[in-house]
């Protein structure tokens, strides 16, 4: 798509400098696609993934893009981004294509249980109970275990805010569930936002009752997450991870292997391999519980 022709879906865009995207994301997504993104600080050039070929920005911004990024020239880049995603979902092109839902054999599904009709996935030897909930553009594989009143696949909570009112961006992407993968009961696990990125839950992973996975995040395998953690979106979390109850962390950050979040805790920030914190803004273990020794 070039973006002289999504001129007409904008009446305050103008073009600086062609180039042409075949997706939209984030500065910093990495994809096997050609993105559109927005900057609206330079700060944020210098974060540029390799997928990024065009740009909405503003004009003071606009000769500080490289030179083989396109540009497109709007007073609000980041609500005109968000915008324009709402309004490519008309688009054929733009959206994952449609396919009837497939389910594997040897599944025991509730007969209360809801599957969307068309763009789910369900693999052999899955186990879907009461009340359950699947939207579409859901990859369910073998051996897993969905526990009743779950909802998969839903609508992500993101909105923006301009003159006054308010406008929720259109969640087109999926959820993937690896196999052998337990998600136990009133668990939410929301799809991502571009139609070629996904909600991702790795092999072995089991989550608790009540767990919120926002959209976008990536949870390795093996992971444990117990109840009422919620991980906020694209977080991307490796292997061998645990989360205590009530953790929550925020969004964007990379939490690496072998991560330990103790129960409450509230992580605000990226965390190394074999880390081990606590506390609200959490910290090291250790140095959480020396502080609780010095103050008793």
């Amino acid at each position: 798509m070039l973006l002289s022709e999504i001129l007409d879906l904008n009446s305050s865009f103008e073009l600086f400098r062609e180039g042409d995207f075949t997706s939209l994301g984030l500065n910093v997504s990495e994809a096997d696609e050609k993105l559109l993104t927005f900057i609206a600080e330079e700060k944020f050039l210098a974060q540029l993934s390799k997928s990024i070929s065009c740009v909405i920005t503003t004009k003071e911004m606009a000769s500080k893009i490289p030179e083989n990024i396109g540009v497109i020239i709007s007073e609000v880049p980041r609500i005109d981004f968000f915008s324009l995603h709402n309004k490519l979902i008309e688009n054929k092109d733009y959206k994952r294509k449609d396919f009837k839902t497939e389910i594997g054999e040897n599944c025991s599904i509730s007969k209360t249980a809801i599957i969307s009709d068309k763009n789910v996935k369900i693999g052999n030897n899955v186990v879907i109970e009461e009340y359950v909930i699947i939207r579409e553009n859901t990859t369910i594989k073998d051996n897993c275990i969905i526990r009743a009143n779950t909802v998969i696949g839903g609508e992500g909570y993101e909105f923006k805010r301009h003159n006054n009112k308010t406008f929720g961006v259109v969640h087109i992407g999926g959820v993937i569930i690896e196999e052998n993968v337990e998600i136990q009961y009133s668990v939410c696990v929301d799809k991502a936002i571009y139609p070629w990125d996904n909600t991702i839950i790795g092999e072995y992973s089991i989550m608790d009752n009540l767990v919120h996975i926002a959209h976008a995040v990536k949870v390795g395998k093996r992971c444990f997450i117990t109840s009422k953690t919620t991980i906020g979106g694209r977080t991307i979390i490796g292997d061998d991870c645990w989360f205590g109850i009530g953790a929550t962390v925020s969004n964007g950050l990379v939490i690496e292997n072998n991560s330990s979040i103790s129960l409450g805790a509230v992580v605000t920030r990226s965390l190394k391999e074999n880390s081990k914190v606590s506390g609200n803004f959490a910290i090291s273990h250790d140095k959480y519980i020396d502080f609780i020794k010095k103050i008793r």
